[in-house]
């Protein structure tokens, strides 16, 4: 197993954090906000947050846009992969890989 080379400089990742959710919205998306809060916490910044519908369209469209940006090194996401029918990240984002 390799070792971290504290020699290296810590180099801080732009990221970018989506919520897919009918129901969420900035003010009660606790999974978000617990992404945003360990991103920091951890050094890094957070570049763009957003929070799209279970809508293949939008959830591409946002995610396109984001890695266009050269300021955004990294993009997770949360939510959207549960087993309703309107559950569609998982097909909106394969095709992305």
């Amino acid at each position: 197993m390799g070792k971290v080379d504290d020699s290296r400089p810590f180099i801080a990742v732009g990221f970018a954090v989506l919520t897919i959710s009918d129901t969420r919205s900035l003010a009660d998306d606790k999974s978000g906000s617990t992404l945003v809060d360990r991103i920091e916490a951890a050094g890094h910044r957070l570049v763009e947050r957003g929070i799209v519908t279970d809508d293949v369209g939008k959830i591409r469209d946002k995610i396109h846009e984001w890695i266009a940006n050269p300021a955004i090194d990294a993009v997770l996401t949360t939510g959207g992969t549960g087993f309703t029918g309107r559950d569609v990240t998982p097909e909106a984002l394969e095709p992305l890989f």
